[in-house]
């Protein structure tokens, strides 16, 4: 099954102190597979987007997914956006959003397993604070949509 996660209204875009410690720290937001932060995006981006694939089983009825880029028990699955500074190789995280499975209509991650298409979800990056958005996205900060 495909997975699609747009970023847009990204807090290094803005104006202020906040905005200019994310630029001058090098801040960069991606999607954690494993234990590795990968396809990264500054915090001043126009936005940020991420695809990739996930697995899914039947479990009892239910529909489990996994891969490496899901995380947490059967019943409990979700994705992570990492926000990091920066520095040549190193990615020293500080703080995640997290994306619960459990939060997408049974129905649209169903059509999705089933070949209907991608799963789309959309979401703002900024909080109500001005920083990264971060702990769990729930909707209406997050919508899901086949793509």
């Amino acid at each position: 099954m495909h997975i699609r996660i747009e970023g847009s209204d990204l807090p290094g875009r803005r104006g202020g102190a906040e905005a200019d410690a994310l630029r001058r720290g090098n801040v960069h937001i991606g999607v954690q597979r494993r234990d590795e932060v990968v396809d990264r995006h500054p915090a001043d981006a126009t936005h940020a987007a991420w695809g990739f694939e996930v697995t899914g089983r039947e479990v009892d009825g239910l529909l489990d997914v996994g891969g490496p880029y899901v995380h947490g028990r059967p019943g409990a699955r979700f994705l992570y956006l990492s926000w990091g500074a920066v520095d040549g190789d190193t990615f020293a995280m500080f703080r995640r959003a997290k994306l619960l499975f459990g939060d997408v209509p049974t129905e649209l991650l169903r059509a999705a397993y089933e070949g209907a298409g991608p799963l789309v979800g959309r979401l703002g990056l900024t909080d109500a604070d001005g920083g990264p958005r971060c702990a769990r996205v729930r909707p209406p900060d997050i919508t899901w949509q086949l793509g």
